[in-house]
C-alpha cells in the first residue's frame, strides 16, 4: 500500500527527540509532561511501555516530535522483550536527538553505564537528564552521574513538573532557529487537524489490530506478538493516504470485566474507551475463525452508545472455507441486527487482502456522520415517512409530527417537533431512523431521532 506520513510527523522543521532509558525511570511521565497529555500509561511497574509512542511536544520555545520508548534492559532478552528492544532501536535510529533519562533516587547503575556507552557510539547528540530529583541535592546528583561522560546533566522531576522547561529549551537550542516556513508548516498542520479523520481500531485481544495497523503503515510500528494483551497504550499514528489525513489509534484489546484483574490492564481498557470517544470512526475487528462473540457484542454496544460511525472488519477471512464463510455471514446478519447501520468488510490483515478498501469505507462513514443536513429536506422526508406509515394510536392519542430540523452531527441528530410525541412507541422511532438513513444514503453512521412536544 502506498503510504507516507504527513507534515506533522515528517517536516524538517520539527526535530524528533527520543526518550531512552532503563525501565521505570519515568520516561512516560516525562512524555506526558512535554505533550501536556495523559497519552502514555503511567504506573509504578517496569516494562509498561511496549510500542513507540509519538506526540507533539508543546513545552519549550518551539514544537517538536517527542517519542516515548520501552525501557532498554541490558539483561537477557527473550520473547516479547526482543520485539520491545527492536521498537526502541528503530526509534533511536530515526532520532534527531536522544534524551537519556536516569533515576536520581536509584542512583548510577550498571545498565545506565552500558546504555550511555552504546548511545555514544551512534554519533548523535545526547543530553543526560536525571529524573526524580525533587528534594535531592542537584550538584551531588550531577557529580554522581558525571562518570557517564556527558558535559552537562539536567536534574528534573517529571512527577512534580520541575526543571523540565529549562532542560527542553537547552535541548532545542541545538537546532537551528525557527524559520518562517516552520511557522507556515505549523499553521498548515493546525488547519489540517480540522479535516483529519480519527479512526479507533478496537477489538478483543489478539484479534489482529496491531497487525492491521502495521499493514496500513507499511512498517512494524507496533508490536505484534502471539500473546493476548501485547498492546497496552492507545497509540496514535498520523497517516496520509491518497492526500487524505488520518489518525489511526491502535487500542488495547478489551476483555470481559471479570478478566481484567490486573491494574495495568484496567487502565488500558480506560484508554481504549477514551480512544472510542475521541474518534470519528470506529473500526471494529472480529476474528472470522471465532465468529461473533459476546465480547464483540459488548464492544459494539459501547460504540453504538457513543454514537460513532462504525465499520466491522472481519479479519482472517482468507483462512475460511466457502461453507465457513457462509456461516459467518449468517451469524453477522443475525447477531449484528442492533447495529444494522455498520459497514461490513472482509479482510486479511496478515496478507493485506481487502485492507485498501477500508479507506473507502472509512471516508464514506465519516461523510455520513458529519453530513450537513437542511431543515427543508428533513421536513420533506418526515412528511413522506408519515404518509407511508402513520403513527399508531396509543392511549387514545395519535402523534402529529409537524417538522424536523438538524440537531447535531457525528452522529447526525434530527429533532422532530409535534404534538403527543411522548405517546410514540419505540418501534416508530426505529422506523423513522431507518427511513431517514435510507433516504439520506447514510452508510456506516448511526442516526438519532429526538422528539419535541409543542
Amino acid at each position: 500500500m502506498d503510504a507516507s506520513y504527513n507534515v506533522y510527523m515528517n517536516s524538517p522543521s520539527l526535530p524528533r527527540i527520543v526518550i531512552v532509558g532503563a525501565p521505570n525511570v519515568g520516561k512516560s511521565s516525562l512524555f506526558n509532561c512535554l505533550t501536556k497529555t495523559r497519552q502514555a500509561l503511567v504506573v509504578d511497574q517496569p516494562g509498561l511501555t511496549r510500542d513507540r509512542l509519538y506526540g507533539l511536544g508543546i513545552v519549550g520555545v518551539r514544537p517538536y516530535i517527542i517519542v516515548d520508548t520501552s525501557g532498554l534492559n541490558t539483561g537477557r532478552k527473550v520473547g516479547i522483550n526482543v520485539l520491545m528492544e527492536l521498537q526502541t532501536q528503530r526509534a533511536i535510529s530515526d532520532a534527531d536527538y536522544i534524551l537519556l533519562l536516569v533515576d536520581g533516587r536509584v542512583g548510577l547503575t550498571a545498565p545506565d553505564k552500558l546504555l550511555a556507552t552504546k548511545l555514544r557510539q551512534l554519533n548523535k547528540p545526547i543530553t543526560l537528564v536525571i529524573n526524580k530529583g525533587e528534594g535531592l541535592d542537584s550538584v551531588a546528583l550531577q557529580n554522581e552521574f558525571a562518570c557517564l561522560g556527558f558535559p552537562a546533566a539536567f536534574v528534573i522531576s517529571a512527577a512534580h513538573r520541575q526543571g523540565i522547561e529549562l532542560a527542553i529549551n537547552e535541548i532545542l537550542a541545538y537546532f537551528s532557529s525557527v524559520e518562517a516556513s516552520s511557522t507556515q508548516n505549523q499553521d498548515a498542520q493546525e488547519n489540517s487537524e480540522i479535516s483529519r479523520i480519527k479512526v479507533a481500531i478496537i477489538g478483543k485481544p489478539n484479534v489482529g489490530k496491531s497487525t492491521l495497523l502495521n499493514r496500513i503503515l507499511g512498517e512494524e510500528r507496533v508490536l505484534v506478538f502471539d500473546q493476548p494483551g501485547t498492546t497496552r497504550d492507545s497509540t496514535a499514528h498520523h497517516f496520509n493516504y491518497r492526500d487524505r489525513l488520518y489518525t489511526l489509534i491502535d487500542t488495547a484489546g478489551i476483555r470481559r470485566r471479570s478478566k481484567t484483574a490486573e491494574g495495568v490492564e484496567k487502565l488500558s481498557v480506560i484508554k481504549s474507551l477514551e480512544a472510542i470517544a475521541a474518534s470519528h470512526v470506529v473500526l471494529m475487528l472480529i476474528d472470522a475463525t471465532e465468529g461473533v462473540t459476546d465480547q464483540d457484542l459488548h464492544l459494539l454496544g459501547v460504540t453504538r452508545e457513543a454514537g460513532k460511525a462504525l465499520i466491522v472488519a472481519v479479519n482472517k477471512w482468507d483462512g475460511l472455507s466457502a461453507e465457513q464463510r457462509l456461516q459467518v455471514k449468517q451469524s453477522l446478519d443475525r447477531r449484528l441486527a442492533f447495529v444494522n447501520f455498520a459497514k461490513i468488510a472482509f479482510i486479511s490483515a496478515l496478507y493485506g487482502t481487502g485492507v485498501s478498501n477500508l479507506f473507502n469505507a472509512i471516508q464514506q462513514a465519516y461523510r455520513s456522520a458529519t453530513r450537513v443536513l437542511s431543515t427543508s429536506h428533513l421536513t420533506r422526508l418526515l412528511a413522506q415517512a408519515v404518509n407511508a406509515h402513520q403513527p399508531p394510536v396509543r392511549l387514545g392519542h395519535m402523534a402529529k409530527l409537524r417538522y424536523a430540523h438538524p440537531g447535531g452531527h457525528n452522529p447526525p441528530v434530527i429533532l422532530i417537533h409535534g404534538q403527543y410525541t411522548r405517546y410514540l412507541p419505540e418501534s416508530y422511532r426505529r422506523y423513522l431512523e431507518n427511513f431517514y438513513r435510507k433516504n439520506l444514503c447514510l452508510v456506516g453512521s448511526s442516526i438519532r431521532i429526538k422528539f419535541k412536544d409543542k
